[in-house]
């Protein structure tokens, strides 16, 4: 994998002349130009690659949204639009000669329709806060990222986030029903509507995941569903990953569509299980999480037979959830997984891959021997029931090479997933971290369309350049460094 460098292409901004004109349109409070205040947007939550922008701006209405794109696109001035900043593929990192642009101050929900079941908000609005305004209605919105409490709907909307209740109630992309952007012109379009469908070609589903790099969002309308009456939640302990990789392709194979299903190993439950005590058993080498939601009697039904595949499919024990507190804290330790795994180790590199369910115990096995290949631990976390899986690489920045090894790891992780029918991203997007991958997963073909559709909504490439999508003489150089194994391409490991 070549070393990340400065987003392509390249530009050259006058920074004065810049700085300058931002001044003219943006109140003092809404500019940053300081190194030390630059600093905290040089990175999201992909710290490894950090890079300074000539400027920050936060703008406080659309019309200086407008006015920063439309001034960024007379200069050439490449923009970074950035939600929360907690992206975990380096999709926010700024670029060295261009601003970032941040929706943060967009955090109104400027309308929320009980009857409609929608709600009208601002990209800077966080995730958990559309819940938290619907449940008086006994509404929420059903994406639920695991970093929901931080994470906002403009963010989410770019990476197509999903969560723990993506399988029954789908990505943020089944739950968006219209969407309001500015281009970098400045120039602002609608797409989509309130009704359930809305006439032409479906823009709505090519915007959301789309990165930032077609326009800026600064307007979103979502689905709101009801609250289901029950939910409860079987645990399952399995001795073995393989057998719980199995089960979970069992529970689809059943005509079982849980509202969540996800599983963990034994070095995820050991690093959480201490943080949040959430009852985990710690001897599994793999335990599965399982809701069920709707009226009682849907759930008690759903149950039996939940539970009555995961024995015949060798789980050791099962616990059903006998509480709504005792089911919160089943899922807070899934969704505490991230940090539990940070308090253990100096540095974690989170992968996002997707494979078909019934590969999961192959690429378990496979991501064990890839432990002793690159002498690093990894705890694994996933979205099981869609195939989505965060290994968590755990390495030390400060050991000379240990993060190139961590970096080579996940290219690996990544490409197998491609190789067993999967794709290298589920739900926290392409950005700079899997780039390279772009070329694994795509043929050239493939590549020019997605080129020429940003071209078609950003002609100069000023909107998040470099990122998602590889150039060809990235995809050549890509290819040269890597040596062929079977059908696998896996990093040269000599060049560290």
């Amino acid at each position: 994998m070549p070393p990340m460098t400065a987003p392509e292409p390249a530009f050259a901004t006058d920074r004065a002349a810049l700085i300058l004109r931002l001044q003219l349109i943006l109140p003092a409070h809404c500019l940053l130009s300081a190194e030390e205040d630059l600093r905290p947007y040089e990175c999201d939550g992909l710290t490894a690659y950090r890079e300074l922008p000539l400027a920050v701006c936060l703008p406080e209405s659309e019309g200086q949204v407008i006015d920063v794109l439309r001034n960024c696109h007379q200069l050439g001035v490449p923009v970074v639009a950035r939600g929360a900043g907690t992206g975990l593929s380096g999709g926010a990192m700024p670029h060295a000669q261009g601003v970032v642009l941040s929706l943060a101050r967009f955090n109104k929900i400027l309308r929320l329709d009980a009857e409609a079941r929608l709600a009208v908000v601002q990209p800077g609005v966080r995730n958990l806060a559309v819940s938290e305004a619907a449940a008086p209605f006994g509404l929420y919105y059903a994406p639920d990222p695991s970093s929901q409490i931080a994470c906002t709907l403009g963010g989410n909307v770019a990476e197509n986030s999903g969560g723990v209740h993506c399988l029954k109630y789908g990505l943020t992309v089944h739950n968006v029903l219209r969407l309001r952007v500015v281009s970098i012109e400045g120039e602002v379009f609608e797409i989509g509507g309130e009704a359930p469908d809305a006439p032409g070609y479906d823009l709505l589903a090519l915007l959301i995941g789309s990165e930032g790099m077609l326009g800026v969002v600064t307007e979103v309308t979502v689905k709101l569903v009801p609250k289901p009456e029950l939910a409860q939640v079987v645990m399952a302990s399995f001795a073995d990953v393989a057998q719980a990789g199995d089960a979970v392709a069992s529970i689809i194979a059943a005509g079982i569509i849980p509202a969540g299903l996800e599983m963990m190993d034994k070095a995820a439950t050991a690093a959480v299980e201490p943080y949040v005590k959430a009852g985990y058993d710690l001897n599994a080498a793999a335990i599965l999480l399982c809701e069920s939601d709707g009226t009682p009697e849907e759930v008690a039904e759903e149950i039996a037979r939940v539970t009555a595949v995961l024995r015949a499919a060798g789980a050791r024990e099962l616990r059903v959830s006998q509480s709504e507190a005792e089911r919160l804290r089943f899922w807070a330790g899934r969704k505490a997984a991230f940090p539990a795994v940070g308090r253990i180790t100096p540095d974690y590199y989170c992968m996002d891959g997707t494979i078909p369910r019934k590969r999961l115990a192959e690429m378990l096995s496979a991501i064990a021997e890839m432990e002793h290949k690159y002498g690093l631990r990894c705890a694994n976390v996933f979205h099981a029931g869609d195939g989505n899986l965060h290994p968590l690489i755990m390495y030390d920045a400060a050991k000379p090479g240990e993060w190139r090894w961590a970096e080579a790891f996940g290219a690996e992780i990544l490409e197998m997933s491609v190789a067993l029918g999967g794709s290298i991203t589920g739900e926290h997007g392409v950005g700079i971290e899997k780039i390279n991958q772009m070329c694994v997963q795509f043929a050239t073909p493939e590549l020019d369309a997605f080129r020429r559709v940003k071209a078609a909504f950003d002609e100069n490439g000023l909107l998040n350049p470099g990122k998602a999508v590889p150039s060809l003489h990235r995809c050549a150089e890509y290819g040269r460094m890597h040596v062929h194994h079977g059908d696998l391409k896996f990093p040269e490991l000599d060049r560290f």
